[in-house]
């Protein structure tokens, strides 16, 4: 269902469950286990979530669905999936670690949720991103009416969840749902360097940077105060001091020159 490979510092999570990905209970728990391990190591600082797919995920799996619908508890018991693809999606969301999604194919419902959790988006022009869930009579009840709202804002989030609409890769981009969208077969190697990229970053100032920039969206929290505290934290940090130190040593460059 999952397939991970960690080496230069990425931990590439590779999704690969036939033909769509679907998130089932198993899927969520060995999801799970992924994340258990990783927090155990210290030889990665991104999180590169992939597709062997034609689709991203295609949400929440419908046989289970099925399933749960019918039983005695079947309100309890479809509450409490929503409640469990909450908790492992925020759980990605709070990771130190940078997290990056590469969005090769439809990511729908429940797995837009997933790619929502990620800090990164890197989605297929050809695509399919949406939160159709109002077409059930459902909300997306995995963070979807949350993260998207803070990510791209009111009226785009308005726009597709009250819509039930569908954006291709290209119109994400555009509405800010993904911070890139490229064609199909550039998204793989774009995404592989751009993962490439953060991981030669010092860990510890992504890690602080994630934080100050959550720290903005949270009113209980003084974003500033965060800033300066993560600062002096980092300036006596001993990689920070060398490459702070190796920076500032650098001989002058000549700047341009001007005729009289």
């Amino acid at each position: 269902m999952l397939k991970l490979e960690v080496a230069d510092r990425v931990a590439r999570l590779t999704l690969d469950r036939p033909p769509v990905n679907a998130i089932s209970s198993d899927w969520l728990a060995a999801f799970q286990r992924v994340l258990d391990g990783l927090r155990d190591r210290d030889d990665w600082q991104v999180l590169h979530l992939r597709s062997s797919q034609k689709v991203f995920c295609a949400g929440a799996d419908l046989a289970e669905m099925r399933e749960r619908f019918t039983r005695e508890d079947g309100v309890e018991a479809m509450t409490q999936a929503a409640a469990a693809m909450q908790g492992l999606f925020a759980r990605i969301e709070a990771l130190p670690q940078v997290s990056l999604a590469e969005i090769g194919g439809a990511a729908l419902g429940g797995g837009f949720e997933l790619a929502l959790a990620c800090d990164l988006r890197i989605a297929a022009a050809e695509a399919k991103l949406g939160l159709p869930e109002a077409r059930l009579g459902l909300v997306p009840g995995a963070g979807g009416t949350q993260r998207l709202t803070r990510i791209a804002g009111r009226a785009a989030a308005s726009r597709l969840i009250l819509g039930a609409e569908i954006a291709g890769g290209a119109a994400a981009a555009a509405m800010g749902l993904a911070q890139w969208a490229l064609p199909l077969g550039e998204i793989a190697h774009f995404a592989a360097r751009k993962a490439a990229e953060i991981a030669a970053l010092p860990a510890g100032a992504l890690a602080a940077c994630k934080a100050c920039i959550a720290a903005a969206h949270d009113p209980a929290r003084d974003g500033y105060a965060a800033e300066i505290e993560a600062s002096r934290r980092l300036y006596a940090d001993a990689q920070t001091r060398e490459r702070v130190r190796a920076f500032l040593e650098r001989p002058a460059q000549p700047g341009p020159q001007t005729k009289e």
